[in-house]
């Protein structure tokens, strides 16, 4: 097989795809959704057999436990995965909302109006929900998508695009607007990130630091960039302990390898005296390792001394760095300094110090008295995500439907002319 021939028919056969979703009902995308996500249920054991092989294959190949968490499917996972089309399916058709509407001294009226961003290439690996997920949000705004999965989850990825395809051409919707790229070849990445004949219009990459990384060095298109998830807690002097602990615990290790898990806890020096040693003594019990400065090693023998890079780490496994800060001085400092504008919590009863963090660190999600794992599109109310924008274009945070469009100025007049 050529690839590039291949990859360039696809993003021709995308492309033509895109222009019949840019104008399709909202109701026929929303009865293509509830086909799809009626298809994946139907299609959980053929899709459980695929993951289970490539389940197989990461443990041969010694991948790591939040590796593995991440590929695997279960029949829980799969019906989630279904209900987060359907929710999807619910939400409101971003393509054709009016946004604004002025009226200028001449009579002209000016309506901002959104509209598809067009052909959408993501890049992801491990995940195969992403497979359901960004198809879904893709198509709700009316773009078609190029799916390149990472050859460790190919197997399970192509059974989802293959259930998810079914709902579409059973609702009269183009099947090529969701494409998979089913083969490992990692040149097919390069001519995703080259365009595919100007076919592509913007790159969501999802994946680790090498993938991300290639992504932003070699796309010759704009690029969604989702960089790691350095997210931090800070307890402050008026927090809780109790909330403290119940948040702390949360965001460590609800889910270790999800991008939303907070991987460094920084304390108030005013309440470490109270608050340290019960917050280190509850995540190592939970299994956690810390690794902590001298202060938060000086309150358990079991934690490790950190180094400079752990605050630089994104661990996606049970590990924590911890450390004693001066305030939310402190606090704001450190995340500044080490943080991934990704997701940072502050613990509080202190509302104007609440304020002061929110307005301070520079993430695209901040919370107060909320865990770091609500870092999720679905929580926000999108349906879903296609990925966590951490940069400062166009999208920022949860990338759902509304963000996959952009938008046009649509001019009323009345027969007028310039002068």
């Amino acid at each position: 097989m050529d690839l590039a021939a291949h990859m360039g028919d696809m993003g021709r056969r995308a492309r033509a795809a895109s222009r019949t979703l840019a104008l399709a009902a909202p109701e026929a995308k929303t009865q293509a959704l509830h086909a799809a996500a009626a298809a994946i249920r139907a299609a959980a054991d053929e899709i459980l057999a695929a993951n289970a092989g490539d389940v197989a294959k990461a443990k041969a190949d010694g991948m790591t436990g939040s590796f593995l968490d991440r590929l695997t499917l279960t029949p829980a996972r799969i019906a989630a995965m279904a209900e987060g089309v359907e929710q999807v399916a619910a939400l409101p058709d971003p393509v054709g909302k009016v946004t604004e509407r002025w009226t200028r001294p001449n009579g002209l009226i000016i309506e901002r109006v959104r509209t598809p961003l067009g052909v959408i290439g993501v890049i992801y690996e491990s995940r195969p929900n992403v497979t359901a997920d960004a198809a879904a949000l893709c198509l709700r705004a009316g773009n078609a998508v190029i799916l390149r999965g990472g050859s460790d989850s190919l197997a399970s990825s192509g059974a989802i695009h293959r259930a998810f395809v079914s709902g579409l051409k059973s609702a009269g919707l183009p099947e090529d607007a969701v494409e998979f790229v089913a083969v490992a070849d990692r040149a097919a990445v390069g001519l995703m990130l080259a365009g595919l004949d100007n076919n592509v219009d913007v790159i969501v990459p999802r994946g680790g630091k090498s993938l991300v990384a290639r992504v932003q060095s070699d796309a010759r298109v704009p690029v969604f960039a989702h960089l790691d998830g350095i997210n931090h807690v800070y307890v402050d002097k008026a927090a809780d302990l109790a909330m403290a602990k119940t948040v702390v615990l949360n965001a460590k290790m609800r889910r270790t390898g999800v991008c939303g898990a907070a991987e460094t806890l920084l304390v108030d020096q005013a309440v470490a005296a109270t608050h340290l040693k019960p917050l280190v003594e509850m995540l190592i019990d939970a299994g956690c390792e810390v690794r902590g400065d001298d202060a938060v090693q000086a309150v358990d023998t079991r934690v490790k001394p950190a180094t400079p890079l752990d605050w630089d780490t994104e661990y996606l496994d049970a590990i924590i760095a911890a450390k004693v800060v001066d305030g939310v001085a402190g606090a704001v400092a450190h995340i500044e300094a080490h943080g991934s504008h990704h997701t940072d919590s502050i613990v509080t009863q202190d509302a104007a110090t609440a304020e002061r963090f929110l307005a301070e660190v520079d993430s695209a999600i901040v919370l107060h008295n909320a865990s770091t794992q609500f870092a999720d599109g679905g929580e926000f109310g999108f349906g879903g995500e296609i990925g966590i924008a951490t940069g400062r274009m166009h999208a920022r945070g949860p990338v759902g439907a509304e963000q996959l469009t952009s938008f046009k100025y649509r001019i009323h007049g009345t027969g007028q002319t310039r002068p």
